[in-house]
C-alpha cells in the first residue's frame, strides 16, 4: 500500500509502542491519510474487518462484504447517511390495497458500461439467487416473495417467482404475505440487480476488477486479495455530482490492535472493529474518534444439534446457565454492550419484548449449581468431561474472552477445544457444519424481530447449528400472515420464547457499533445497522 515517507518512518520508529502511546509519542493526532492527489483525487482509506469472499450479491453474507457491495450497487431502495431507506434504482413505488403487490418505477440510469439498468436485471438477479444451483446461503431472505421458497427448493421453476417486468422501467413484486417494512426490506444486497448481459457473458468472472460494472456511486478498480480493494468514483452514477470522495480503499483488518496502529499512524481513516483491550486508552486519549452506539446485533455461539450429545437439551441449557455474561461484557470486553438473554435486541421495531431465557433473574451461584446437576444427569463429571470443538475467529474479542469462557465451561465438566481461523474461514466452517460450538453474530438486515428469528428456520443458510422446530416455524408463518403489528409482535414474542426454551444457541451479548473515525471525516452518522456508505462522506481538508 502506498504511503508517505513520513508515515513509514513513524511506523518504523514507534512499533509496538503505538498500543499505549501516540503514533509518534507526542500526544498529537497524525495528519489525514484521506488526501487529495493528482491521480486519485480525494482518497478515503477504510479498515473493514475481514477479507471479502466475493462481490457477487448472491454469494456474500458478511457486513464487511455488504459495506463494499453497497458502494458499488444500488437496489430498488438504498440507505441514506443514517442507514434509513431512500429511493435508489427505483424513484417511486406503491403497494396494492391488500399490501401483497408492490409496483416499483425505475429511474433512468445505466450500468457503468453504459447499458441501461432495466427491471429485467432485478428479475434475473432474484431468480438467480433462488436457483438451487447457485446455493446461496442468503436465498431464504427472499422467501416473502410469492413462491420463492418453492423455487429455492426446486419444487417450482424459476419463472414461478412472484416478480415480473411488464416493461423496462416497471417491476411488479407479488408477496406471500404483507411486508410492512418493504422500503427497508429491498435495500438488502440479496435484492440488488445484477447486469444480466455481463453475468451471462462472463460467468463467475463478472466480479473481477476490470470486468465488474456498477450502477452505484463507485467502480471496482483493483482487488488484491488480503491486501486491499480499491473503488473509484462512477461518473455514470445518477447522483455522481453529490459524491465527494474520488477513491475508496478497503483494507481487511481482522486484527484490531494492528489496525489501531495503522489508524493512529494515519494509514486508515476509519476502522471497525475497535480493539477491545485498548478501549480504556481510546476513551481517555482519543474519545473524538469513537463511534459507539447501540446496534441491532446479537453475538452468540451456535450449537450444532446434529452432533451428539448436543442434541440433548440438558447440555445446551447447562452451557447457557454456566456462561457469566455480565463478567464478559462488563469486566472483560467493556464496550458498553449488554448481556443477552433473548435473540431479539431491545428496541427492535415491531417487537413488544418479554421473551427471555427462563434463568435470567436467577443468581449465578444457583445457575451454576443447576448446570452441574444437568451435566451430571447427562452422564458427565470432572472425571468424565465432555469434549467439544469450538470454532471461532482470531479477532481481539475472541483472544480476550476465550480463556474465561473455557474456564466457565470447565466448571460444568466441559473441555472446550478451540479451533481459531480468520473470519471468512470460520463462517465457512459454520455453514458446512464443521463444528460443535461456533461463534457467530447477526446484524439486522432490516429493523424487525422476524429478521433475527428467521435465521433459525429449517434449512436456512445461516442456521449454522441445523436447529429445526416445526412449531416454532408455524408461529413465524402465522406472524408473517398477521397484518396487525401489535398482534404480529406478540406472535413473534411467543415464537422467540419457544426457541429460547430449546437452547439452540448460547446467547452472549447485544452489540454496540465499534468504529473509530478520524475527525476530518465528515458525514459519518453512527446507526444501529452499522452501515455508512462512502457516497455520503466528505473529507475536511
Amino acid at each position: 500500500m502506498a504511503r508517505t515517507l513520513a508515515k513509514s518512518l513513524c511506523l518504523a520508529l514507534c512499533g509496538a509502542a503505538l498500543q499505549l502511546t501516540s503514533a509518534c509519542g507526542d500526544g498529537t493526532q497524525p495528519r489525514s491519510s484521506a488526501r487529495s492527489d493528482a491521480s486519485q483525487g480525494i482518497v478515503f482509506n477504510r479498515g473493514n474487518g475481514a477479507e471479502p469472499k466475493s462481490l457477487d450479491p448472491a454469494l456474500i453474507d458478511g457486513i464487511w462484504e455488504s459495506q463494499i457491495d453497497g458502494d458499488l450497487i444500488v437496489g430498488l431502495t438504498t440507505e441514506d447517511a443514517a442507514a434509513k431507506p431512500i429511493p435508489g434504482a427505483a424513484e417511486s413505488w406503491e403497494p396494492s390495497p391488500d399490501g401483497l403487490t408492490w409496483t416499483f418505477h425505475l429511474r433512468e440510469h445505466v450500468w457503468s458500461d453504459g447499458v441501461p439498468v432495466t427491471a429485467d436485471d432485478f428479475v434475473y438477479a432474484w431468480r438467480r439467487i433462488l436457483d438451487p444451483k447457485t446455493a446461496a446461503s442468503y436465498a431464504y431472505y427472499l422467501y416473502p416473495v410469492k413462491n420463492a421458497r418453492d423455487v429455492n427448493t426446486g419444487k417450482q421453476p424459476l419463472t414461478a417467482l412472484g416478480v415480473a417486468a411488464p416493461d423496462a422501467k416497471t417491476l411488479v413484486v407479488t408477496l406471500e404475505h404483507a411486508v410492512p417494512f418493504m422500503a427497508e426490506f429491498v435495500t438488502h444486497h440479496t435484492m440488488y440487480p445484477v447486469p444480466r448481459h455481463l453475468v451471462e457473458a462472463k460467468g463467475a468472472d463478472w466480479t473481477k476488477a476490470g470486468t465488474f460494472v456498477s450502477n452505484g456511486p463507485y467502480l471496482l478498480k483493483e482487488w488484491l486479495p488480503n491486501d486491499h480493494l480499491t473503488l473509484t468514483k462512477n461518473p455514470k452514477f445518477y447522483d455522481a455530482a453529490n459524491v465527494k470522495i474520488d477513491t475508496v480503499n478497503y483494507y481487511p483488518t481482522p486484527d484490531g490492535d494492528s489496525a489501531l496502529k495503522r489508524f493512529r499512524a494515519g494509514e486508515l481513516d476509519t476502522q471497525d472493529p475497535i480493539p477491545p483491550l485498548q478501549i480504556d486508552f481510546l476513551r481517555s486519549n482519543m474519545p473524538e474518534t469513537l463511534k459507539i452506539v447501540p446496534e441491532l446485533t446479537i453475538f452468540y455461539a451456535s450449537l450444532n444439534v446434529t452432533h451428539k450429545p448436543l442434541d440433548d437439551v440438558r447440555i445446551r441449557e447447562a452451557m447457557n446457565l454456566a456462561l457469566d455474561r455480565e463478567t464478559l461484557t462488563d469486566k472483560i470486553i467493556k464496550l458498553s454492550e449488554a448481556p443477552a438473554y433473548s435473540m431479539v435486541p431491545p428496541g427492535t421495531a415491531n417487537s413488544p419484548g418479554g421473551a427471555a431465557m427462563r434463568f435470567k433473574d436467577m443468581p449465578f451461584a444457583e445457575r451454576l449449581s443447576r448446570a452441574q446437576m444437568l451435566m451430571a444427569a447427562a452422564g458427565y463429571s470432572a472425571a468424565k468431561p465432555l469434549h467439544l470443538r469450538f470454532a471461532t475467529t482470531t479477532n481481539a474479542v475472541t483472544r480476550q474472552t476465550i480463556a474465561p469462557t473455557q474456564e466457565m465451561l470447565r466448571k460444568i465438566f466441559i473441555d472446550l477445544e478451540v479451533v481459531q481461523t480468520d473470519t471468512q474461514i470460520n463462517y465457512q466452517k459454520l455453514q458446512e457444519g464443521d463444528f460443535d460450538v461456533g461463534s457467530a453474530g447477526w446484524i439486522a438486515d432490516y429493523n424487525d424481530a422476524s429478521n433475527f428469528l428467521d435465521v433459525l428456520r429449517t434449512g436456512g443458510g445461516n442456521n449454522y447449528g441445523r436447529y429445526s422446530n416445526p412449531k416454532f416455524e408455524a408461529l413465524l408463518d402465522k406472524a408473517a400472515a398477521e397484518r396487525d403489528l401489535v398482534k404480529r409482535g406478540e406472535i413473534l414474542r411467543d415464537a422467540e420464547q419457544m426457541m429460547l426454551d430449546d437452547y439452540p444457541l448460547i446467547l452472549i451479548r447485544f452489540a454496540t457499533t465499534h468504529a473509530m473515525v478520524q475527525p476530518f471525516i465528515k458525514g459519518w452518522v453512527p446507526n444501529n445497522k452499522e452501515l455508512n456508505r462512502s457516497r455520503w462522506l466528505t473529507v475536511e481538508k
